[in-house]
C-alpha cells in the first residue's frame, strides 16, 4: 500500500477510535520505570504453569493465526509462542488489544510487541474485536461477550502452550486502553497488571478482587481523545485532515480526564492520595504513587504528545494524523519493566 493511502485508512482508523471511546465510557528511552512502591519484599516468582506445559516438548517459535468460537462466534487472534527447549519454564502471556476499527494485523504493525515478545521471550496474543467497525465492549456487566472472549482465549492459550497463568497482562491502544481498564475491573483474579496508551478509564462499577497494578501513557496534545476528558477535533479528522487542539486549551495536571482516572485506580490500590512528579525527559512527566505491595498505578504524561504509541515507528509516520509521537520513552519496554514486577497472587 502506498504511504498516501496506508495514512489516509490510519486516519480513518484513528477517527473510529474516537467514536468507539464515546460509545465505551531526544533523550535516549528509558528501558525500565522507577517502582512507584515503598514495599521492601518482591513479589513470589513461583509460576503457575498451564495445562499445556505438561508435555514439556521443545519447538517453535509459533507465528500464526488462531481461531476459536466463545458464544457461538468465530473469534480470531494473532499468536506469537517463543522457542522453547527442555525444561524451560512457563512464559508470560500479554495480550494486546488493538484499537477500534484498527484490527489485529495493523495494530500488530503500530505496536509492535511482537519484536519485544521475540526478544524477551515472552507469549503475545493480539486478537480482533467484533462487529463493524471492529471494536471491543467496555462494560464491567458479565454479559460483555469481550470479558468471555477474554476468558476463552487464555483458557485455549493455556491448554495449547506453556504459559504461566500468573503472568498474563493486558494491553491497549484506545477502544483496547478502554477493555484493558475494564479487565482489570473485571478479571483481577487472572489479569496480572494492564497498561494503556490512549485511554485509560475508571469504568463504572468497578469491583476487582483484588488490587490491579496499573501503568498508562497519554499525550496533552491529543486533538482526538483530549487529555482531560471528551472528543476532539472530528470534523477535520473525518476529513481526513490535521485535527487541531481546541482554542485556549491547556492541559490541567490535576483535572478530569486521564489525571482523574490514574487517582481513582490509585485510590482504589490503597495508594497515597498525592502523587510525585518526576520529569524523565524532556518532555514526559512520570506520576507516581505511593502504594501497597502489588498495587502500582504509574502515569506517564506526554506533553505535546498526540493520539500515538510512544517510541512507535509507525505512529511517529502518521504525525499530520494522529499528532506527535515521542521518542524519548518507549512505551512497550516501559511496560514490560512493569509487568515484569507483578503477578497475580498464590492461591
Amino acid at each position: 500500500m502506498e504511504r498516501s493511502a496506508t495514512i489516509r485508512v490510519a486516519a480513518t482508523t484513528v477517527v473510529l477510535v474516537v467514536l468507539g471511546a464515546c460509545g465505551g465510557g531526544g533523550d535516549a528511552a528509558p528501558t525500565s520505570s522507577t517502582p512507584a512502591t515503598t514495599t521492601t519484599e518482591a513479589a513470589s516468582d513461583v509460576p503457575a504453569p498451564s495445562a499445556g506445559c505438561s508435555s514439556d516438548v521443545a519447538g517453535g517459535p509459533v507465528d500464526e493465526p488462531r481461531t476459536l468460537v466463545v458464544d457461538g462466534t468465530e473469534r480470531t487472534y494473532l499468536y506469537l509462542g517463543p522457542e522453547r527447549a527442555p525444561g524451560d519454564g512457563p512464559a508470560p502471556l500479554v495480550i494486546d488489544f488493538h484499537g477500534l476499527a484498527e484490527g489485529a494485523d495493523l495494530h500488530r504493525v503500530v505496536s509492535r510487541l511482537d519484536a519485544l515478545a521475540t526478544r524477551e521471550g515472552f507469549a503475545l496474543a493480539t486478537p480482533s474485536g467484533t462487529g463493524e467497525p471492529v471494536a471491543w465492549g467496555v462494560s464491567t456487566d458479565a454479559s460483555n461477550p469481550d470479558l468471555r472472549f477474554v476468558d476463552a482465549l487464555i483458557d485455549e492459550i493455556g491448554l495449547r502452550d506453556c504459559v504461566d497463568l500468573r503472568r498474563v497482562y493486558a494491553i491497549g491502544l484506545s477502544n483496547g486502553a478502554m477493555l484493558s481498564s475494564t479487565l482489570a475491573c473485571a478479571s483481577s483474579d487472572r489479569i496480572a497488571a494492564i497498561a494503556t496508551v490512549a485511554g485509560l478509564t475508571d469504568p463504572p462499577a468497578c469491583a476487582p478482587d483484588r488490587a490491579v497494578p496499573v501503568i498508562s501513557f497519554h499525550g496533552t496534545d491529543d486533538a482526538i481523545l483530549l487529555f482531560n476528558g471528551g472528543v476532539g477535533d472530528l470534523g477535520t479528522a473525518l476529513e481526513g485532515g490535521s485535527p487541531s487542539m481546541p482554542e485556549g486549551y491547556v492541559a490541567d495536571l490535576d483535572g478530569a480526564g486521564i489525571p482523574a482516572a490514574a487517582a481513582a485506580w490509585a485510590a482504589r490500590n490503597g495508594c497515597e492520595a498525592a502523587p510525585t512528579d518526576d520529569r524523565v525527559a524532556p518532555d514526559v512527566l512520570r506520576r507516581s504513587y505511593t502504594c501497597p505491595q502489588d498495587a502500582e498505578v504509574v502515569s506517564y504524561v506526554v506533553e505535546g504528545g498526540g493520539h500515538s504509541w510512544p517510541g512507535s515507528e509507525m505512529s511517529a509516520s502518521l504525525a499530520s494524523v494522529i499528532g506527535r509521537t515521542t521518542t524519548s520513552i518507549d512505551a512497550n519496554e516501559l511496560a514490560w519493566a512493569f509487568f515484569q514486577r507483578h503477578r497475580t497472587p498464590t492461591t
